[in-house]
């Protein structure tokens, strides 16, 4: 099984330019968030709300085993190095190198192809166009059924809705449809009882953490 964070990479990549719907600046980061709610899903990780395991507000891991996924693994590794952290924190220290090895590991599944060239002969360019969109359809789909159908969608779906929705991506994958409908459905999904008590406090800690992050990523390109 893919992870949360490749599905994700895959739909907010245009099947045709190759370019990320989103900036350079919120892609990283909404793929650490993807990341780290796919080990709070997991229960590897938790928030602790209480404060009884770590100081409250900051990230605890719950369990010795690691995953067998080596990035997963290795985000559990960077988690538990130093001291406990806030969602935030979390965020920016998963996000280094996160988006090179994500697009490494969907390239070389054959889904996407990379194209490099230059901007007036001088200024490297990368993109990644689809070459077989046969798993991010099915992807793709049950998000659909969702945002568009009204359908009610499984935990690791509504994950992915989360995380477009906390990037304000989810009208960008589906273009033909009501934006304004996608945005509020997406957003209702998000907000739902769609897990346990637990995950969604999790989840809603990652989600904020992840808007403050790209927020505060876009104040400092913005300043530089």
């Amino acid at each position: 099984m893919t992870s949360i964070a490749e599905d994700l990479l895959l739909l907010l990549l245009d099947d045709e330019s190759g370019k990320p719907l989103v900036d350079g600046v919120k892609l990283p980061r909404v793929l650490a968030g993807a990341v780290l709610l796919e080990l709070a899903l997991d229960d590897v990780v938790a928030v602790d709300t209480e404060g009884e395991q770590v100081k409250k507000g900051r990230i605890a891991i719950r369990t010795e085993a690691r995953p067998a996924d080596p990035i997963l693994a290795e985000a559990v590794e960077r988690l538990g190095s130093g001291r406990p952290l806030k969602p935030t924190s979390a965020i920016e220290k998963l996000q280094k190198d996160l988006q090179e090895k994500l697009l490494a590991r969907v390239v070389e599944q054959g889904w996407v192809s990379e194209e490099r060239g230059r901007i007036l002969g001088v200024l490297p360019t990368k993109k990644w166009p689809a070459i077989d969109s046969t798993h991010e359809q099915r992807v793709r789909d049950l998000i659909r059924a969702a945002l568009i159908d009204g359908l009610t969608p499984e935990p690791r779906t509504t994950a992915l809705i989360a995380l477009l929705s906390a990037a304000d991506a989810a009208p960008k994958v589906f273009p033909d449809a009501d934006k304004r409908a996608v945005k509020k459905r997406a957003k209702e999904i998000a907000q739902g009882e769609w897990a346990a008590e637990a995950v969604r406090d999790a989840v809603a800690s990652v989600n904020a953490a992840m808007m403050a992050a790209v927020a505060a990523g876009g104040a400092v390109a913005g300043s530089s």
